[in-house]
Order: structure tokens, then C-alpha cells, then sequence
């Protein structure tokens, strides 16, 4: 895509900070790292978020973000990682193109989600949400 930047970086026309590459991937710094030492894995490909990637690209981008962030913990002695991928803005998806993020987690410092877990009044819910889910595969 013409107007995508990270085409762009995929294609070498905008240079970035590499830390991985192959015929179907790329990983490189993050010019905006949570941590530092935040990497990002996109494919080469186009395609908008995970929802639209083939199955075969979403295993390689998972197995490739596996590689980067164990060797995060080795090389910068973290603690632990984070590997996430946000889809669409109401998720927090700000680049079109399909991306897993990969965070270093280091003791004392590590960047703590706003996640705050609100339990199934009643397990019925969580059975019937299950129900649709299941319905739409």
C-alpha cells in the first residue's frame, strides 16, 4: 500500500532500527518504546490487522515475536514480556498495518497495563457470551 508507513519500512523506503528479518517479516525498534527495547513484528505483506492476515502469516509473526522476546530476556536481562497486538482505534490501533508489539518487562520498572479485571456477575453471563463465540466460529 502506498500511503501505509509500515510498507514503507518493509520495503526499506523508510529506514528503521532492525532487529529481525526474513522473506515474510520484519522486527524492528519501536521509535516510540513503552520500555526501552520495545520491538514491533509486522509482515512484509499488507494487511490491515490480524482479523484480515491468512493463518499462515499470524503463526509466523507469533513464532517470530517468540524469538524476539526471548532474546529481549537474554540480551537486556529482562524480567518478563509482553506480546500484544491492539485491532482497530477502540483498541488503540493507531498504524493500519497488522503489528505485534514486543515489550520487555524489567523488575522495578515494568509498565503496568490499565487492566482491571470485573468478574461474570452471575457464570450464566460468561456461558451464553461463550455460546455466540462458539456460534461464529
Amino acid at each position: 500500500m502506498n500511503d501505509c508507513l509500515f510498507c514503507k519500512i518493509a520495503a526499506g523506503a523508510i529506514p528503521s532500527t532492525k532487529v529481525y528479518e526474513d522473506d515474510k517479516c520484519l522486527a524492528f525498534m519501536d521509535i516510540g518504546p513503552v520500555v526501552q527495547g520495545h520491538a514491533l513484528v509486522i509482515p512484509k505483506e499488507h494487511f490491515a490487522n490480524l482479523s484480515e492476515a491468512t493463518d499462515e502469516v499470524a503463526a509466523h509473526l507469533i513464532c517470530i515475536a517468540r524469538k524476539i522476546a526471548v532474546a529481549q530476556t537474554k540480551a537486556l536481562g529482562a524480567a518478563g514480556f509482553n506480546v500484544i497486538t491492539n485491532q482497530g482505534a477502540v483498541a488503540g490501533q493507531t498504524v493500519g498495518h497488522l503489528h505485534f508489539h514486543v515489550i520487555p518487562q524489567f523488575e522495578g520498572n515494568a509498565h503496568k497495563w490499565n487492566w482491571e479485571a470485573r468478574p461474570y456477575g452471575d457464570l450464566s453471563e460468561a456461558a451464553a457470551l461463550a455460546e455466540k463465540i462458539k456460534s461464529a466460529l
